[in-house]
């Protein structure tokens, strides 16, 4: 009888247990009128962004045949000193007769009006040339000329012949935002054009001496890049890649590009200064 009465006790408490636990779920969980809500959250199916569109190709395949290679044939730092030019003081200090020689630098660079042949790229990838040599995406080699540049911004501008060109926007760098996604092409370490993205991670950095307030951006960026597209989302040059900041000129994740709106101002000024006139450098 003892027995029984217990198993009578515990099967009410039980009952007692359950009922007062769902009327609390229903009174936490549930608001009047309602129906309860779902304990976890319905999973995103797993192709609700299919790997077809985690691409960049598109737009890659539209920017790249208006980047450049450029090819700079430049007199030796060495053929300054005119001590140097006499074979007496370069045999005294050691100096071969190659040390005189001129010496081939490269850069990048892209085409920003295809009707007219014009090319945007740095000051210092063209400073001191003798003679500027443009490689095309389709791998034709034409000659260039300098129209001018402008240290302070670090621009300059190149006329090529206009035959067959393609070319890429220059876009409105005012509308740029931290975290916009970008892309740069260019010719790092001289290896042929190369891709690569990232985010714009600050603006307005680096206003020193009159020169611009930079783009930064986190895409790798490498000694070759310089005078190379920094492109938005939109498929237009938002920025000149210009600099880099990291120890022994490699890439740590911060490249400065000059901002396209600088880069329209400057070549307009450039083209106005130049017509009817050699190489014009604005100061």
């Amino acid at each position: 009888m003892a027995a029984a009465l217990r198993t009578s006790i515990l099967v009410a408490a039980l009952f007692v247990a359950g009922f007062a636990g769902g009327a609390a779920f229903w009174w936490l969980y549930v608001e009047p009128g309602t129906q309860p809500r779902a304990e976890l959250p319905t999973p995103v199916p797993v192709d609700a962004v299919p790997l077809s569109r985690l691409t960049l190709s598109p737009l890659v395949d539209r920017a790249a045949p208006a980047v450049v290679n450029i090819a700079v044939l430049q007199a030796s730092p060495l053929e300054q000193n005119p001590l140097l030019r006499d074979p007496y003081y370069r045999f005294f200090f050691g100096l071969s007769e190659d040390a005189l020689a001129p010496r081939l630098s490269a850069g990048s660079g892209f085409i920003v009006d295809a009707r007219r042949g014009l090319v945007l790229t740095n000051h210092h990838v063209v400073e001191g040339a003798r003679a500027i040599e443009v490689t095309l995406g389709d791998q034709r080699r034409l000659d260039a000329r300098l129209i001018g540049s402008h240290p302070a911004t670090d621009i300059a501008l190149l006329e090529i012949p206009p035959r067959g060109l393609k070319q890429l926007p220059l876009g409105d760098s005012s509308r740029l935002k931290v975290g916009d996604y970008v892309v740069a092409i260019g010719n790092p370490f001289e290896i042929g054009q190369t891709v690569t993205a990232g985010i714009v991670s600050a603006l307005g950095r680096g206003r020193r001496g009159g020169g611009p307030a930079y783009v930064q951006t986190d895409a790798p960026i490498n000694p070759g890049n310089s005078g190379g597209p920094l492109i938005s989302m939109r498929g237009e040059a938002i920025g000149i890649n210009s600099a880099i900041v990291g120890p022994g000129e490699g890439n740590v994740g911060i490249g400065l590009a000059v901002p396209s709106d600088t880069a329209r101002e400057v070549m307009e000024l450039i083209l106005s200064a130049a017509e009817g006139r050699g190489a014009v450098v604005l100061r």
